[in-house]
């Protein structure tokens, strides 16, 4: 079960297309997974599709910004597009599936045009990152092996992650497949897993190792960012 998800008010800014590219595709893919957030985005495109016809026909009332030529042009475009019958014939894509730990994991369809890079290994962890142009921000597969955790630490910036397959704990809970979380420098954590799992995550910066003698490690911080 999922019981994890983002908050509205990111999947209000992931409808209107204001979410950053590498946010965009994570939150595409937990609402692939989940039924509830499925309803939700649907729900709120519904609710923006009429706010935005709504306010077309108060100006057209108050006789405000008159119609350009052009606009008569794509409205007209509009007219014929929805006139046209429905192509019912779906498009079948393939799944696109990695491999991960020796093992085939399927991914979501939002990462289906995305190339994964090699991966790179340090411990029980293990990362591959996706080749996804989005200013500072990085998009990566993170592998955690059996028994394996990352020190606790903070975050310099803000980090996403999506579970894919797995589970593991830390000090805020439990989280299993399909599960969203969204962390910043005000949480520290240590994450911990027993069988084992893979998220895909975003990183905004590096993570900041808070304790122990793991405090000599972030110099590398940047290997899970």
């Amino acid at each position: 079960m999922i019981n994890h998800h983002p908050k509205n008010d990111i999947l209000t800014a992931f409808v209107s297309g204001q979410l950053p590219a590498s946010v965009s595709v994570v939150v595409a893919s937990h609402v692939e997974l989940c039924e509830h957030c499925q309803q939700q985005v649907e729900l709120i495109t519904a609710q923006q599709a009429a706010s935005a016809f709504n306010s077309a026909s108060d100006n057209e009332l108050i006789g405000e910004a008159p119609i350009s030529n052009s606009e008569i042009d794509e409205l007209d475009m509009i007219d014929m597009i929805t006139a046209l019958e429905p192509d019912t014939a779906s498009v079948e894509t393939a799944p696109v599936e990695v491999a991960v730990n020796s093992k085939l994991l399927t991914l979501p369809s939002a990462l289906r045009q995305v190339v994964l890079k090699e991966w790179q290994g340090l411990g029980k962890l293990s990362r591959a990152r996706f080749d996804l142009d989005d200013d500072e921000m990085r998009m990566s597969l993170l592998h955690i092996d059996k028994g394996g955790s990352v020190p606790t630490h903070t975050h310099k910036g803000f980090e996403v992650t999506l579970l894919l397959e797995g589970s593991f704990d830390d000090e805020m809970g439990h989280y299993s497949v399909g599960d969203f979380i969204w962390l910043d420098g005000e949480h520290t954590h240590q994450p911990v897993t027993q069988e084992g799992c893979v998220c895909l995550t975003v990183s905004s910066d590096a993570i900041h190792f808070t304790q122990g003698v793991s405090q000599i490690l972030n110099p590398i911080g940047r290997f899970i960012y």
